[in-house]
């Protein structure tokens, strides 16, 4: 289907405001506004401001926001007072975000590239035009029985836009959907998933523990969502009289989290697993734990029989043996004595939580580590009570028409996808970047040949850039919905611009924390600037245009018409309108339930127990699955067949895991591996997000990088944190240039000499080294992510940010 601009106008209706759809029409960036003249003159300008309420996307942590418009324009951003995420609070990404609006360097209509990949030659190209080019590729596609080339790769999506996305890609016939929407966190969610069957991260009470212990969790800078947290931090200690919880941060780095914990456990990198194992030990030998709990609602903590009456082995057989603290402190650095006295504080000091995250996950082991950490909470019964991990309601939203796949979508869903996620290689992943830049470029196991990019920016965010430089050429059409020039939109063929979140409508469901259920709406605050459109109506335009099953798969006009579907399931609440009633809706700003809450009563368990499993069936079985299904010897034996996959699953220098049989089920230590010679790269490399650039977008919003590093005092550029007696080893001086290499390259940094850097660890913030992103961020400070491996975690495919040795050397 080829439609012209009349045809486009009619199918898009309502879809975007005004302007945005005529095509070769732009509204330039409003003038500053005067000064407010005197009140004899004319009405103050307060008497023709509004305030907007809307939803932040500076970060994963879904804040509600209000916004001030004066005369058409957005002038200020506060926190929403009702909106129970930060109930007014809001941090320096949302006070920032009208520089995003705002930014010069926004790209302001539909462009085709000209010239070569990454050389920055483009043409203006109108709507109709761009979206016949998309439809006619796409359908081409389809045509000659390659839906499965198409692939559609987006960020942290949030609401229906992941839904539709997916959709999409499903209606299309594709199995290449990659979703990053957890990146850093992706550990956390599957090790919650294979103890709990809820696939979701976990939701903490953090108001009401009385003993925190944070495994590589950077609570006070970047943690999710960051406004929340902080105000839990608040109630830790001073929310209730005669309590003051205590806090043990355990990282490698003295980071703001360490500042404001009683305790900083600088523990040796990669080896939380060992320290969490440890302290099991010491409460089951002790017998501190929750014996009621472990009764009554956990799996595998004794040894077992199975149906048939084979003998299993327990958790409490494989922590006493292996984890006793005198057999850890060396190599986690943490001595025995240490040890012993926090496992003590921990259990008698409940409620007490044990939480992780990206310290954690980027290491090898992350999965596994996350396993052994959930662990140490289902000891004291700190799953589904107060002050502990408690259980997440949602929403209930109307649900969609079923998909009606046609046989080309079939037959193109019953390949494997191209990073092999599922298969035998990453038996538990879901999708990986993990070797996926190699496959590209091998076309193995097909080639890719449309790639769609949305609110994701692979060539700056992922380890092994150059390999990923290199993939990208390779890939013959590739579509960014970006609403800015960033590194990967330089190497598209074709940029149909998003507007910015304070321009388009959206639903927003914060992450798990809260435990009651929360959709908040994000509308636009003013029209949009330039010609541009919500990558929503976008994507229901172009399935329209596709025709056939695809688009039967989206019968609606435009992205507001398939959201006040969903939405027409949410009921009245005390606080909230019913979804029907759509302009409460939106004056609100969103709906939610504080009454649903459920910090009591226990969990909804949905692993094959029904109960929190120490032994991991959900991760056997589905092992057993793919290991079954992989082209071995039918004959063997299952158990042979699992073991012999597991020792080489993953891909690159780190392949398998060590544990064997029953151990491979239950939290156990693998070792983390470190890619480089330890010899010529003797020190560890710790990647780290603050507050200000949290996922690495505000490198182009100048209030962020003035205020990016205030206990160092470090702004607008990057540098290393490295121990003072490392450097005098070295030799080099505070402030020094340095390279700090790896084995895949170098990068130039500043050093700074920090004591709270382990001898054997620099430390390295991430968010800066753009090489296009807009004149604020580009060229300002290195990415270490040109010099990190590719390496990660090879059951789960997940990234391995911590998995790189280094040295560093003067300039």
């Amino acid at each position: 289907m080829s439609i012209g601009r009349r045809t486009f106008l009619k199918l898009a209706g309502t879809t975007v405001v005004g302007a945005t759809l005529l095509p070769n029409v732009s509204i330039p960036l409003p003038s500053p506004q005067p000064e407010a003249p005197a009140a004899a003159e004319e009405p103050a300008v307060e008497d023709v401001a509004t305030w907007v309420p809307s939803v932040c996307l500076q970060c994963d942590g879904g804040c509600g926001i209000m916004v001030r418009v004066i005369d058409g324009r957005a002038i200020k951003i506060e926190g929403n007072p009702s909106y129970p995420v930060n109930r007014g609070k809001l941090c320096p990404k949302g006070q920032a975000a009208l520089q995003v609006l705002y930014d010069p360097d926004r790209i302001k209509w539909p462009m085709q590239r000209v010239g070569e990949r990454g050389q920055g030659q483009w043409r203006r190209i109108a709507w109709p035009e761009a979206l016949n080019l998309v439809a006619s590729r796409l359908n081409a596609l389809r045509g000659r029985g390659a839906p499965q080339s198409l692939m559609v790769w987006s960020g942290r999506t949030r609401g229906q836009m992941g839904t539709l996305l997916s959709r999409f890609t499903e209606a299309f016939g594709s199995p290449n959907y990659l979703e990053n929407r957890f990146s850093g966190a992706d550990a956390a969610l599957k090790a919650h998933y294979l103890a709990t069957g809820i696939n979701e991260l976990p939701a903490y009470d953090l108001s009401n523990t009385s003993y925190l212990l944070s495994f590589g969790v950077s609570f006070a800078e970047a943690w999710r969502p960051t406004v929340s947290v902080l105000r839990a931090f608040g109630h830790m200690r001073r929310g209730t009289p005669g309590r003051r919880s205590k806090i043990v941060q355990i990282d490698p780095r003295f980071s703001p989290s360490a500042a404001k914990a009683d305790e900083w456990i600088p523990i040796q990198p990669g080896t939380d697993a060992l320290l969490a194992l440890s302290i099991a030990h010491v409460i089951i030998k002790e017998k501190l734990y929750d014996d009621a709990f472990l009764k009554d609602s956990v799996f595998g903590f004794q040894d077992w029989r199975g149906p048939d009456g084979q003998k299993h082995m327990g958790y409490t057989a494989l922590v006493l043996d292996e984890y006793a603290p005198s057999a850890v402190a060396e190599r986690t650095g943490v001595s025995a004595d240490d040890i012993t006295r926090l496992a003590r504080e921990f259990a008698t000091h409940r409620p007490a939580l044990a939480v992780a995250e990206r310290g954690v996950s980027g290491h090898t082991n992350g999965l596994f580590s996350h396993l052994a950490i959930q662990s140490l909470n289902a000891l004291v019964g700190s799953v589904g009570a107060t002050g502990g991990v408690i259980a997440q309601e949602h929403p209930p939203l109307a649900a969609l028409q079923p998909l009606k796949l046609d046989e080309a979508a079939r037959k193109g869903l019953g390949n494997i996808r191209v990073d092999r996620a599922g298969t035998s290689r990453f038996p538990l992943a879901d999708g990986t970047s993990q070797g996926l830049a190699d496959g590209i470029l091998r076309q193995d196991p097909y080639l890719v040949d449309t790639l769609l990019l949305y609110y994701t920016n692979p060539l700056f965010s992922q380890p092994g850039l150059t390999q990923f430089h290199q993939a990208f050429q390779k890939i013959p059409f590739i579509v960014s919905f970006s609403p800015f020039m960033d590194e990967s939109s330089q190497y598209a063929d074709l940029i149909l611009p998003d507007c910015t979140f304070l321009e388009r409508l959206q639903d927003d469901e914060p992450p798990p924390h809260l435990g009651s259920p929360v959709l908040g709406l994000r509308q636009p605050v003013v029209t949009p600037l330039y010609d541009t459109a919500n990558t929503g109506d976008v994507l229901i335009l172009l399935a329209r245009m596709m025709g056939g099953a695809v688009g039967a798969a989206f019968p609606w006009r435009n992205f507001e018409e398939m959201l006040r579907q969903r939405l027409a399931g949410l009921p009245a609440t005390s606080t909230s309108p019913a979804g029907t009633d759509w302009e409460r809706l939106r004056q609100q700003g969103g709906w939610w339930d504080p009454g649903a809450a459920k910090t009591e009563g226990g969990y909804p368990f949905t692993t094959p127990s029904k109960k929190f499993e120490l032994y991991a069936q959900l991760m056997q079985r589905g092992l057993q699955t793919v290991a079954d299904a992989g082209g071995q010897n039918p004959a063997s034996n299952p158990g042979d067949r699992l073991d012999n996959m597991l020792s080489h699953v993953g891909i690159g220098a780190y392949v398998g895991i060590a544990a064997q049989g029953d151990k491979a089920f239950l939290p156990h230590y693998e070792s983390a591996h470190f890619a480089g010679d330890e010899k010529e790269y003797p020190l560890y490399l710790n990647t780290y997000k603050s507050m200000a650039l949290a996922e690495g977008r505000g490198g182009n919003e100048p209030w962020l990088l003035e205020v990016f590093g205030p206990a160092l005092g470090e702004k607008w550029t990057s540098w290393i944190e490295i121990n003072p007696e490392t450097a005098r080893r070295l030799g080099i001086a505070d402030k020094d240039q340095v390279w700090m290499e790896s084995a895949f390259g170098r990068i130039p940094a500043r050093a700074r000499l920090f004591a709270g850097a382990r001898p054997d660890t620099v430390n390295m913030p991430f968010g800066f080294g753009h090489r296009a992103y807009g004149r604020w961020a580009k060229d300002r400070g290195a990415n270490p992510n040109w010099i990190l491996a590719s390496d990660g975690d090879p059951l789960a495919g997940l990234v391995g940010w911590s998995a790189t040795r280094v040295k560093v050397y003067r300039a």
